[in-house]
């Protein structure tokens, strides 16, 4: 009796539903999830700590963008069964892949430097030299993907994304006054000033990174998810997309309850984590400077092998974290040394990181809409996505997302340019 009612249970929707949403989870919701980095974290501390509660409300548009965009890279994922990169060379040649390559390289190298910098920041908080916990790092980061498969990667990054609910205690150790939190979330109080507009632009411009664009289409290849599991892949997608603005919202709602109300200046996320202990307890401090460090390492994970696979996809070179190193040498080769450069360049005493961190920031905001008009035009061609291709509603509601992104993101790029001093 009880092994017919086991099997009934089983062989329900429901059942097989959910076992085929693990089986393909995974590449929405650490892409998603990765993006909460160092230079991510900084900026939702900084939201929260200069602005308080005001730029709230702006996660909610923010996860409606991240969502339409991802979503059509993991489309585009499954009806060709190629990598975005791969895509862009075979649609548009490769002259015009290779510079765009050029800059993800330069963009992303930025970026890698951040998150070691912010391993580097988060353990000098428990008292650990970053001579040591940065070289510790990099030779973990890189043996868990040159020596592992993409099954065993792909559940490690997994089990990571379970840290970021430090955020989320970190948030209700804060003891924010939630009748406020709600009220300037749903009547914001817009202010239009320079720093207000530039904070609003990189919370954009951190939110929706042109590596994550690659990197989803990329996983999702490798990982050999076809169609027929498209509507399990895009709840994971859509899930990932929820899952990494409530992060950022308890990021900001931490440091609006506290850093914000007491007036005390900060400048980065370890500034915010070292000013939570006065204010919030021991507790959120080490919680926020731990969630710092297991983002920054998850990061400097996938930003190399973002970066490995986007340039080895455009270049035509074998790319694949279950490869050997003589089937894939190239790919291996580029992982390998964006992690040695980026953790050696951290060590190195006065190295202009900020310059570096700048110059990969207006990379992103350059590189950015480039990416998503290309993107826009690919899956609108009936060639390469077949039925897959966008309906005209999702036309008009992905033109309108990527005219606001696009306007914040020159916006953002105009503001570091004409004064950098002020982003920096």
């Amino acid at each position: 009796m009880f092994k017919k009612l086991w099997l009934k249970i089983l062989q329900s929707r429901a059942v097989r539903n959910t076992l085929m949403f693990l089986a393909v989870m995974g590449p929405g919701i650490i892409t998603a999830n990765v993006d909460n980095d160092a230079g991510g974290i900084a900026t939702y501390s900084l939201a929260g700590a200069h602005f308080g509660y005001t730029l709230i409300w702006s996660l909610f548009p923010i996860t409606i963008a991240l969502i339409i965009v991802q979503e059509m890279c993991a489309r585009m994922a499954v009806a060709t069964g190629k990598g975005l990169a791969d895509l862009i060379r075979e649609n548009y040649g490769v002259k015009i892949t290779f510079y765009l390559m050029c800059v993800l390289f330069v963009v992303n190298f930025g970026n890698v430097l951040a998150e070691f910098a912010g391993i580097a920041a988060s353990m000098e908080i428990f008292g650990i030299s970053r001579y040591f916990s940065v070289p510790i790092s990099a030779f973990l980061v890189w043996l868990l993907v040159v020596k592992g498969t993409y099954k065993l990667v792909e559940r490690v990054f997994l089990f990571a994304c379970l840290f970021y609910v430090a955020y989320v205690i970190s948030g209700f150790l804060a003891k924010p006054d939630w009748n406020q939190v709600y009220h300037e979330t749903i009547h914001p109080d817009i202010k239009w000033t320079l720093p207000y507009i530039m904070m609003l632009v990189g919370l954009v411009g951190t939110t929706i990174a042109p590596w994550m664009q690659f990197y989803l289409q990329s996983s999702i290849v490798e990982k050999g998810l076809t169609k027929e599991e498209y509507k399990h892949l895009k709840l994971d997608v859509v899930s990932g997309c929820i899952i990494a603005p409530v992060v950022a919202f308890f990021i900001v709602v931490a440091c609006a309850a506290t850093i914000f109300q007491a007036g005390v200046p900060v400048e980065s996320a370890k500034d915010a984590a070292v000013a939570l202990k006065p204010l919030a307890g021991a507790y959120a401090s080490y919680l926020f400077a731990f969630g710092l460090f297991v983002a920054s390492i998850f990061a400097a994970s996938i930003l190399p092998l973002s970066t490995a696979y986007s340039i080895c996809e455009g270049l035509g070179w074998d790319a694949g974290v279950d490869k050997r190193f003589e089937e894939a040498p190239q790919f291996f080769s580029l992982y390998g040394g964006m992690i040695i450069m980026g953790a050696g360049l951290v060590l190195v005493p006065n190295f202009p990181l900020l310059g570096m961190m700048y110059l990969s920031q207006v990379g992103n905001g350059v590189l950015l809409p480039i990416i998503l008009i290309f993107m826009l035009k690919l899956i609108n061609n009936k060639e390469v996505m077949g039925d897959f291709c966008n309906t005209r509603l999702l036309n008009w509601i992905t033109a309108i997302t990527m005219v606001i992104v696009v306007g914040l993101t020159l916006m953002m790029v105009y503001f570091m340019i004409v004064s950098p001093q002020a982003v920096m």
